[in-house]
């Protein structure tokens, strides 16, 4: 009979032991329900904050509080940025990284409300960075106390990761060297619905083009005068004419900064901010390069003189499909996001102000089916991470289905209780993948063997954005 009994006690040890375990997590992902509405508190600060990139100090400041409280190590000032740092709980291997974004766009202030009305402010969070950063520390907290309940050993890092927007804050933490002991980051993003599948990014360049000329009286005195905003006007043309000449899926964007004050003085600066975009690094700065020259020859045909400042320079996404698999089993053990009766009417407001009838609600509460290819339209400096480091990411509903992110809709659809459904949505699935990493050597193994495979044995990291300083005055209005 003992020889029965024996085998019957260890299985029922081994599946009391498996009970356990799955408790703490349904233990950890009630704790995050717990704090919904702090969280929620939190999300909301810094909405109504909005500060733009590398001028996030009050929500940077949030940010650390909020983790400092939860026992973490925090260091501030990383890189250089003094809005980024390292909230760090833990020690030893793994070393698992959790990315952070807190950065508003210029312009794009909105109200709360499905219509559109300015709040009255110089920035708005139509990306939903706000949520952004508050779900990934909420993801760090759950997942210290998951190391901390089951005495695991191992690291959990939060990134404070300033300027995502044009700032390429990212890019200066990777350069300083800061994910260098990392084996395995994680982030998300805002959106109009739930998706994990392999994700993709453009590589970017990004600019300001400074033409400084002479003043002169428009009228009085004209042949005096050598116009700065002639030499931006002169760069635009060239450039528009360059885009026959680029690959088709290239993207250039533009904005005049600065092209004068008055019609009848001829402006002695005028300053212009580029973008370049593409899949591949090697084609951004070929066409990069290209546009330099355009702006050299605009400046020697207008009689003006230009110098230039690189803003930012980002690399391409490096996909994980190991990670990424593991990141869409957890999101549909989540799920998506159900409306409210209120939240409802909300959402069909702003569907109608997008053109459609309603609001299509299935994709906010459904998954979008796993696919292991997409096709990229924006940057992000999480791509210089992830060739870094393996990388992991998803996005959640946080808007009305149909939305488009930089628009106003984002704003007060991020500012009510649908951004913050669908952060809590991204904290859960953050935290279950974080925890699945920590307890799963094979898949951490499997994961880096990808990395490095895709990454490639000849691979050597070079920014993009060269050796300069951060760019912590690159939302400032420009200057003579």
């Amino acid at each position: 009979m003992k020889k029965i009994l024996l085998p019957l006690c260890a299985l029922a040890l081994i599946a009391g032991s498996s009970s356990h375990a799955q408790k703490k997590e349904s233990e950890i992902l009630n704790s995050i329900d717990a704090k919904a509405d702090s969280y929620a508190s939190i999300a909301q600060e810094i909405w109504s904050l909005a500060e733009m990139g590398y001028q996030e100090k009050q929500s940077s400041a949030l940010l650390q509080k909020t983790l400092e409280s939860e026992g973490f190590k925090i260091e501030k000032g990383v890189a250089g940025i003094p809005t980024a740092f390292i909230a760090e709980y833990g020690s030893g291997s793994p070393v698992i990284a959790i990315l952070g974004e807190y950065d508003a766009l210029p312009g794009l202030s909105q109200e709360a409300v499905p219509y559109k009305k300015s709040a009255g402010a110089a920035a708005g969070h139509a990306c939903g960075h706000h949520l952004f950063g508050t779900a990934s520390a909420a993801a760090a907290i759950a997942t210290k106390n998951w190391l901390q309940a089951n005495g695991k050993t191992g690291t959990i890092r939060f990134y404070g990761t300033p300027a995502e927007e044009g700032g390429s804050g990212k890019v200066y933490m990777v350069r300083s060297g800061l994910f260098d002991d990392v084996e395995a980051a994680l982030h998300w993003h805002p959106g109009d619905n739930n998706d994990a599948s392999i994700g993709a990014a453009l590589a970017n360049k990004s600019a300001k083009f400074r033409f400084h000329g002479v003043s002169a009286h428009a009228a009085g005195a004209p042949e005096k005068g050598r116009s700065a905003l002639d030499g931006v006007e002169a760069m635009n043309m060239m450039v528009n004419m360059m885009r026959e000449h680029v690959p088709e899926s290239a993207r250039i964007h533009y904005v005049i900064t600065s092209g004068g004050k008055a019609p009848n003085v001829v402006p002695d600066f005028a300053e212009v901010y580029y973008y370049a975009r593409h899949d591949s690094r090697d084609v951004v700065i070929e066409i990069f390069d290209r546009i330099v020259k355009a702006a050299e020859g605009a400046a020697m045909g207008t009689g003006t003189t230009m110098d230039y400042e690189m803003i930012g320079g980002t690399h391409e996404l490096l996909a994980n499909v190991t990670l990424q698999k593991k990141m869409y089993e957890n999101l549909k053990k989540i799920g998506g996001v159900n409306y409210s009766a209120e939240e409802k009417v909300f959402a069909d407001s702003i569907a109608k102000s997008l053109g459609y009838k309603k609001a299509d609600l299935e994709v906010a509460s459904g998954l979008q089916p796993f696919k292991e290819e997409s096709r990229p339209s924006g940057s992000t400096d999480v791509g210089d991470v992830s060739f870094a480091v393996p990388t992991v990411g998803i996005s959640t509903a946080t808007w009305v289905p149909g939305t488009p992110a930089h628009s106003w809709q984002a704003v007060a659809a991020g500012g009510t209780s649908i951004g913050h459904k669908g952060m809590m949505v991204a904290a859960k699935t953050l935290a279950l993948t974080a925890i699945d990493i920590f307890k799963d050597e094979d898949l951490l193994k499997k994961a880096t063997a990808e990395f490095e495979k895709r990454r490639g044995p000849d691979f050597k990291y070079i920014p993009l954005l060269g050796e300069r300083e951060p760019a912590l005055d690159y939302r400032n209005n420009p200057g003579n």
